[in-house]
C-alpha cells in the first residue's frame, strides 16, 4: 500500500488519473476477487487491453497501403556495414541495400546482433512466461478491468468472456532460444510443476476459478534485460543500427513511445525525451556474457512485480568486476552494490577484530521506504569525511587517457567541452560534454596530464556511453588516440580535513597548497609505489585525494594509508555516505539531475560554459538561445523542514513539488543531511500558466514560493535554495570552502593558486 500510495502522490507528474480504493471497490470492480486478505488497490480507470496480433496485422496493413514492403518468412541472415555504418541486409532471398536496420527481432533479437559485422551487442535472454485460457465464463463483463496482484506475482483478465491468468514467478526459467528456429517453435511444452506457485495464489485470489473449465496452459517466451528495463536506441558498434527490444510482456504498450523515439533518432539524430535509462548503450560486453544472462534472467522477471524498493540489488551475476582491495574492503565489513558490474562498498558494518577471515560477501538491501537499516553506519562514515578521515573506493569511475601528437586533442576537447579545457598542464577542468540542444551527454572531469594528454573521469555508468560520443567526433585521420584504462588503475579517495597531513607522512611530493592547489593534478610517489596519479578534488566537495593506483601498487598503497591513517581515525566510507555529502552540498549526478535534456543554464552551472572561446563547441548555440530567452525550469535544493527521519516516510526520489499548492515539478535525488539535520532534495521547479503551459522562471519567482514535497500523499513544507550552502565544521578551510556546485552569475571569486580551475 505504501508503494500505491507513491504512485497515487506521484501520478500528477504523469497525468495519469488513478485513485487509492477500499477493498469493498475492489470486489465491486471485479466481483470474483477474494478481498479478505486486501488492504486496498489502486484503480487507473483509464487503463485498456488491446489485441497484439491483431494490432500489429492493422498496423502492417496501414504501412503496406503507404508502400512499405513486407516480407514474411524471409530470414536475415547478415547485418551488412562500410565505414561503420548500415549499408544493408542480406536474407535468405536475397540481399537488400539499406541505410537503416532496427532490430526488434524480441528474443531473438540477441542473435540477430551476433549475424552483424560487427557484432552488436543486445543482452537479453528468453524465460519461459505461463498463462492460462479458461472457456467462457457466464456473465463476465467485458469491461472487466486488468487485476494485477504485485504480492502474488499474478495478473488476470478478461479476454472474449473468457479469463487469462499468468504471471511473473520469482524464480523464473532461462531457454535456450537457439533450439527456436520459427515461429510455430515458440510455444514449449506446459510445466505444471513450475506454474504451481503462480496457479496457487490465482486460486488463493480469485477462488472462482476452481469451478472454472481450463482450456489451455500456454508457455509463450517473453524476453528480459539484465536490470528488467526495455533496450532502445542505436547500437554502440555502429552507425544506423538500432536496437527496439528486451519489452518484458509490455510492448503492446510500450509499442508507441518506443517507435516514437526511434523515428526521431532516425529523422533528427535525437529523441525528444532522455532515454540514457533505456539506452543499449548503457551495457558493458559482460552483460551479454551468455551464462551471466543465464545466471540473471531467473532472477528478472520476478523484479517486473517486485516491490520497487530504494536501491534495488541483484542477487545474480554478482562478484564479476572486483578492485585488488576488494577482498581486504569485504573483510572490513563492505556491504556491496553493484554498477556497471563493479563490485562498489555501499556502507560497512562494524567488524570486531577476532571475526571470521574471509568474511561472507554481503549486498546491500533497503527494503523500506522510511528510515533505512544503513542509517547508523552511514552516519558514523558522514562525519569520518567531515571531521577525521575517510577511505572510500571510486576505482569504478570511468577513466579515459586522450591524446595526440600535436593539439589535436586540445582542439577536439575544446569542440567536445562546453568549459574552457585549454588550461595549464597539471590543472583539473569539471566540464559538461553538450549535444546540439545544449543538454549533458557527459558531466566530467579532465585532468591535464601533459601538453596534449588528458585523463577523463565520468559517472560509472558512462563506461560505454562516453567512450561512443568521443569515437563519433574523433578526426578521421587517427590524430586523437582514446584508451579506457579504467581496468588499469585502482582509485582510492581519501577525504576530510586531516587527509593532507596523512598523505604527507607518505609522500616526499610538497601537499601545501601553494605547491598542489585544490582542483590540481600531480604524479606521485605513494609508499613504496610510484606512477601514482594524484587529484586534489574528491567529488564531495570535502578536502582530500583522488588516488589513482597501477593495480599491482593498489594493495601496497591501501595497507600503508590504513595504517598511517590509524592515528588520524581513519574510517572505511561507501557510497552512500559520499552520496550523502554531495546532496547536501548540492552537488548534481549524471543520470539523476543531470541528462540530455538538461542544461548548465537550468541548473546554475553558467559560469562552466564559456561561449568566447575559440573553438564554437557542440550546444553553444542553443545555450546562448537559452541565455537570451530565459529557462522554462531551474534546478533547486529543497531542505524538508517538519519531517521527522525517524517515523515519516523518507522522500527516494520522483515525488511531486508543490508551489503555493500548484504542482511545479518532482524531485531528482536525494538523501538525508546529517549536517542539516534534514531530508534533502534536489529537483527542478518549473512555472506553468493556467493551461500547464511553461514560462520563463527566474530567481525571484522560486525564492518567493511556498514550497512543499509530497511524499506518499503527505505534503511536507521544504525551504528552496538556489546556490551551495555553507556547511558549519569543525574545521573550516578556505580552500574547501571557495569550490561551490552551483553560483551566482559572475559572482567575483577569489580563486586560489594558478591552477584553480573548477
Amino acid at each position: 500500500m505504501t508503494v500505491y500510495r507513491r504512485m497515487k502522490s506521484q501520478s500528477v507528474s504523469w497525468s495519469i488519473d488513478c485513485d487509492l480504493v477500499t477493498p469493498k471497490k475492489c470486489h465491486e470492480l471485479f466481483p470474483m476477487l477474494n478481498v479478505e486478505d486486501v488492504l486496498g488497490g489502486l484503480w487507473i480507470p483509464g487503463d485498456g487491453v488491446g489485441d497484439p496480433h491483431l494490432l500489429c496485422m492493422s498496423l502492417m496493413r496501414e504501412a503496406t497501403d503507404k508502400g512499405v514492403g513486407v516480407m514474411e518468412d524471409c530470414s536475415v541472415t547478415a547485418v551488412l556495414s562500410k565505414d561503420d555504418k548500415v549499408s544493408g541486409v542480406e536474407t535468405t532471398n536475397g540481399a537488400i541495400e539499406c541505410d537503416y536496420f532496427i532490430n526488434c527481432a524480441g528474443f531473438w533479437a540477441r542473435q540477430v546482433g551476433q549475424l552483424a559485422r560487427p557484432q552488436v551487442k543486445v543482452p537479453l535472454l528468453p524465460c519461459e512466461h505461463y498463462y492460462l485460457h479458461t472457456k467462457p465464463i457466464d456473465n463476465l463483463d467485458p469491461m472487466t478491468p486488468v487485476i494485477r496482484d504485485p504480492d502474488g506475482y499474478i495478473y488476470l483478465r478478461e479476454r472474449d468472456g473468457c479469463i487469462l491468468a499468468g504471471g511473473f514467478e520469482p524464480i523464473a526459467k532461462p531457454v535456450y532460444e537457439e533450439e527456436i528456429e520459427n515461429a510455430s517453435q515458440r510455444c514449449l511444452p506446459e510445466d505444471w510443476d513450475h506454474f504451481h506457485v503462480l496457479l496457487q495464489e490465482l486460486l488463493q485470489r480469485v477462488p472462482g476459478l476452481n469451478q472454472a473449465v481450463l482450456h489451455k496452459l500456454c508457455n509463450g517466451l517473453e524476453a528480459f534485460s539484465p536490470d528488467c528495463k526495455w533496450i532502445v536506441g542505436e547500437a554502440p558498434e555502429m552507425l544506423n543500427y538500432h536496437v527496439a527490444a528486451g519489452m518484458k510482456t509490455v510492448g503492446i504498450s510500450a509499442a508507441g513511445g518506443v517507435a516514437e523515439a526511434t523515428v526521431d533518432e532516425i529523422i533528427d539524430g535525437y529523441s525528444k525525451y532522455d532515454m540514457h535509462e533505456l539506452g543499449v548503450n548503457r551495457f558493458l560486453g559482460l552483460h551479454n556474457n551468455k551464462r551471466f544472462l543465464r545466471d540473471r534472467v531467473k532472477e528478472v522477471p520476478g523484479v517486473h512485480y517486485g516491490l520497487p524498493y530504494p536501491f534495488y540489488e541483484f542477487e545474480t551475476g554478482r562478484n564479476l568486476r572486483l578492485s585488488p582491495i576488494y577482498p581486504t574492503l569485504r573483510d572490513n565489513g563492505a556491504v556491496f552494490g553493484q554498477v556497471m558490474g563493479y563490485e562498489r562498498p555501499t556502507w560497512f558494518e562494524t567488524v570486531e577484530n577476532e571475526s571470521e577471515k574471509p568474511r561472507p560477501f554481503k549486498i546491500a538491501h533497503t527494503r523500506t521506504f522510511g528510515k533505512p537499516p544503513w542509517f547508523d553506519a552511514v552516519q558514523r562514515e558522514y562525519w569520518a569525511c567531515r571531521e577525521r578521515v575517510g577511505l572510500s573506493d571510486y576505482s569504478s569511475f570511468t577513466k579515459i587517457d586522450i591524446q595526440s601528437q600535436g593539439r589535436e586533442v586540445v582542439e577536439l576537447l575544446q569542440y567536445l567541452c562546453s568549459n574552457d579545457v585549454d588550461v595549464p598542464v597539471g590543472s583539473i577542468i569539471h566540464t559538461g560534454m553538450q549535444n546540439e540542444r545544449g543538454g549533458y551527454e557527459n558531466d566530467c572531469s579532465l585532468a591535464r596530464i601533459s601538453e596534449n594528454h588528458y585523463m577523463m573521469i565520468a559517472p560509472t555508468i558512462q563506461q560505454t556511453r562516453c567512450k561512443v560520443w568521443l569515437k563519433r567526433h574523433l578526426p578521421s585521420n587517427g590524430s586523437v588516440t582514446l584508451s579506457d584504462v579504467t581496468s588499469m588503475y585502482t582509485a582510492i579517495c581519501v577525504m576530510g580535513p586531516f587527509t593532507r597531513s596523512l598523505l604527507s607522512e607518505l609522500t616526499d611530493t610538497d601537499l601545501s597548497p601553494s605547491n598542489f592547489p585544490f582542483f590540481t593534478f600531480k604524479e606521485i610517489d605513494v609508499g613504496l609505489a610510484n606512477g601514482i596519479r594524484a587529484m586534489n578534488l574528491t567529488h564531495t566537495g570535502e578536502l582530500g585525494y583522488v588516488l589513482y593506483i597501477p593495480n599491482e601498487f593498489a594493495l601496497h598503497v591501501y595497507n600503508r594509508l590504513m595504517t598511517v591513517g590509524e592515528k588520524y581515525g581513519i574510517s572505511h566510507v561507501g557510497y552512500y555516505a559520499s552520496r550523502a555529502l554531495r546532496v547536501e552540498k548540492f552537488f548534481a549526478f549524471w543520470g539523476q539531475d543531470l541528462d540530455t535534456m538538461t542544461t548548465p543554464l537550468e541548473c546554475g552551472r553558467t559560469w562552466r560554459v564559456k561561449f568566447d572561446k575559440d573553438i564554437k563547441f557542440i550546444g553553444r548555440d542553443a545555450l546562448l538561445k537559452q541565455r537570451e530567452d530565459g529557462i522554462r525550469r531551474q534546478y533547486v535544493q529543497l531542505l524538508l523542514t517538519d519531517h521527522d527521519h525517524e517515523l515519516d516516510l523518507w522522500s527516494w526520489g520522483g515525488e511531486p513539488i508543490y508551489r503555493d499548492g500548484n504542482y511545479c515539478g518532482q524531485t531528482t535525488t536525494t538523501s538525508y543531511g546529517f549536517t542539516f539535520k534534514k531530508q534533502v532534495c534536489l529537483g527542478f521547479v518549473e512555472k506553468r500558466d493556467k493551461d500547464g503551459v511553461t514560462q520563463k522562471v527566474d530567481n525571484d519567482y522560486v525564492l518567493s514560493g511556498h514550497y512543499e514535497i509530497d511524499i506518499a500523499g503527505i505534503r511536507y513544507a521544504a525551504k528552496v535554495n538556489l546556490h551551495s550552502p555553507n556547511l558549519p565544521t569543525k574545521y573550516p578551510d578556505k580552500e574547501r570552502d571557495v569550490y561551490q556546485a552551483t553560483r551566482k552569475l559572475h559572482e567575483p571569486q577569489q580563486f586560489l593558486g594558478r591552477h584553480y580551475q573548477p
